[in-house]
């Protein structure tokens, strides 16, 4: 499974930015897809994930109500809309895929084996 992210850029507070990954690959297996973001100096964090149907979601307290994750099924494309950036934000972020079937949203780096590659968001105040 390749993950291919984009839609980073550079925004102001109170703005808003769409962020997608695509798969590619044995794409059926991706059972549960994430973001995760890491900003400079921290260790990467779980920002929001969906199962495969597209259905059960889970979020970081920091961004519900502010984030929404959805994900394309037949094109195996997650989303991630995020308003009313702040600039605590700020960050690279990844999206993440597993084959295993989790029974609920795994929220730390060691349960996902795919990654993309990263795309910056930097809101500015």
């Amino acid at each position: 499974v390749q993950l291919q992210a984009s839609g980073g850029g550079l925004v102001q507070a109170g703005d808003s930015l769409r962020l997608s990954c695509a798969a590619s690959g044995p794409t059926s297996s991706t059972y549960v897809m994430s973001w995760f973001r890491q900003a400079p100096g921290k260790e990467r964090e779980f920002v929001a994930g969906v199962m495969r149907t597209g259905v059960r979601k889970d979020y970081a307290d920091s961004v519900k109500g502010r984030f929404t994750i959805s994900r394309a099924v037949p094109r195996n494309t997650v989303y991630l809309q995020m308003n009313d950036l702040k600039s605590e934000d700020t960050a690279v972020y990844y999206c993440a895929g597993t084959t295993r079937p989790y029974g609920q949203i795994p929220t730390t780096t060691t349960n996902y084996a795919y990654w993309g590659q990263g795309t910056l968001v930097t809101v500015s105040s």
